[in-house]
């Protein structure tokens, strides 16, 4: 199993969401999710490292799954645990909103937010919010004060500079030895507009206690 690819980003395909990591001399290619692209597009060039799932089917192979990190790798494998659901529309569905706002979606039961991702229906939205709510809830905490979804739009937007520390945190507290689990529990409470390093010592500060 290929966890991650770690080298330079030689190119990336913006009509067919693939991108080609460079490893030692050998380039592999990764589809991607629509959000992971753009985060990939200022870095064409320079050395990444993106998140694999691999997938072996009799009708394409071996395919890699790319993303830019472990919350959308770990909302992916989620995903494709629901009857219906295949790589292809779990990338369909995270391609239209991030695992947060899914996970805001799924909790306040709004299938037809999910719906809206391509190829994505009515029935196989019910599914994932029927299949997926506790999963979700466990993985991705929805913060108290994040409040509903609005009926008549896609799920509240979370700032993506936030959101994006919010991951690089969670990463570095389960490198230190703490469960994933533990380590979304504590940032629950940590302001995400602090720098990164302050919301790591008071995650810590809770997780010490």
């Amino acid at each position: 199993m290929i966890y991650c690819l770690t080298g330079e980003l030689i190119f990336l395909d913006a009509l067919n969401y693939t991108a080609v990591v460079d490893c030692a001399g050998v380039g592999y290619k990764v589809t991607v999710t629509a959000n992971t692209l753009t985060k990939l597009s200022p870095l064409t060039n320079k050395e990444v490292r993106v998140f694999t799932h691999m997938q072996v089917s009799e009708a394409n192979g071996v395919e890699l799954f790319g993303f830019f990190d472990t919350d959308e790798l770990e909302a992916f494998k989620l995903l494709i645990t629901v009857s219906g659901i295949g790589p292809k529309g779990a990338m369909a569905v995270l391609s239209a909103m991030d695992p947060m706002q899914l996970s805001l979606a799924i909790s306040a039961e709004d299938s037809r937010a999910i719906a809206r991702a391509q190829g994505v229906g009515a029935k196989t939205a019910a599914r994932i919010v029927l299949e997926l709510k506790d999963k979700f809830a466990k993985a991705f905490p929805v913060p108290e004060s994040g409040g509903s979804l609005e009926t008549s739009s896609a799920p509240r937007p979370v700032s993506k500079g936030s959101a994006s520390k919010l991951s690089d945190a969670r990463d570095a507290l389960t490198v230190l030895g703490f469960s994933r689990a533990e380590a979304t529990n504590a940032l629950r409470n940590v302001n995400a507009e602090l720098p990164l390093e302050d919301m790591i010592k008071e995650a810590l500060a809770q997780l010490m206690k």
